[in-house]
C-alpha cells in the first residue's frame, strides 16, 4: 500500500512539473521597444539554420560595392557579449529600390529579397556580407540598412538603421534626430581589398523604451 501511494505521489509530482514547464514555455516574450511595424519579418527565415554569418543575395565576386557589416552585440552592461541574439537586416539595391522577383510572400513583398539573418554565438559576433545600398530615387533621406533584433526572452524590436558617414544626405539635422537605439548606427567604411567594411557594436536596451535587463 505504501509503495502504491509513493508511486502515485511521484507520478503526480512529475505531471505537475511537466505542466508547469509547458505553461512557462507558453508565456509570451516580454514586450519592449514600442510599436514595430514589419518587425515580425525577423521570423521569416523558415528552415534556415541561423549562424553568426550570413551572405545576402547579390554578394558575388563581380558585385560592385561589396559590403561587410560586422560587430559585437553586448548585453546592457556594454561589456558582456550577448549570445543567441537574432539580427535581421534588409535594404535597397544600388538604384535605391527594394528589388523583388515577383513571387515574394510575407514581408518580402515590401522588403524585397536583399535581406538576411544572423544569430550570435558566445562571443556576440555577427557578420553580414552584402552590397552597399543606394539612396531612394526621391533622395529624401540617406541610404540605409534596416535592422531588427530579437533577444531570447523579449519580442523583436528595431534599432537605428545603418547609415554611412560619407553620405552627403547625412546632414546635422538627420544626425540629431536619431534616437541611438542600440547605439549609433552611423558607420565609417574602410576599404579592405575589394570589400567595404563597416563595424558596428550594438548594446542591447540602449535607449529602448520599456527595456529592463
Amino acid at each position: 500500500m505504501r509503495k502504491t501511494i509513493l508511486l502515485y505521489l511521484m507520478l503526480f509530482a512529475a505531471a505537475s512539473c511537466q505542466a508547469q514547464d509547458k505553461q512557462e514555455t507558453r508565456q509570451p516574450a516580454r514586450h519592449v521597444g514600442g510599436p514595430c511595424e514589419g518587425c515580425e519579418a525577423l521570423h521569416e527565415f523558415g528552415d534556415k539554420q541561423l549562424s553568426p554569418t550570413d551572405t545576402l543575395t547579390g554578394f558575388h565576386p563581380n558585385a560592385k560595392n561589396k559590403l561587410k557589416l560586422t560587430g559585437t552585440v553586448y548585453l546592457p552592461d556594454g561589456k558582456t557579449p550577448a549570445r543567441d541574439v537574432i539580427l535581421y537586416i534588409y535594404h535597397t539595391d544600388s538604384t535605391g529600390i527594394y528589388p523583388k522577383r515577383g513571387n515574394e510572400s510575407g514581408w518580402a513583398r515590401r522588403h524585397g529579397y536583399l535581406r538576411g539573418w544572423t544569430r550570435t554565438g558566445a562571443d556576440g559576433r555577427y557578420t553580414f556580407y552584402t552590397t552597399r545600398p543606394g539612396t531612394y530615387p526621391s533622395r529624401d533621406e540617406p541610404a540605409h540598412i534596416h535592422v531588427t533584433v530579437k533577444e531570447p526572452d523579449k519580442n523583436e524590436y528595431y534599432l537605428d538603421d545603418f547609415l554611412f558617414e560619407d553620405d552627403p544626405l547625412l546632414t546635422p539635422e538627420v544626425r540629431n534626430a536619431r534616437p541611438g537605439r542600440g547605439g549609433s548606427g552611423i558607420v565609417t567604411l574602410q576599404r579592405q581589398g575589394d570589400l567595404l567594411v563597416a563595424n558596428r557594436d550594438i548594446t542591447l536596451g540602449l535607449h529602448i523604451p520599456d527595456y529592463t535587463p
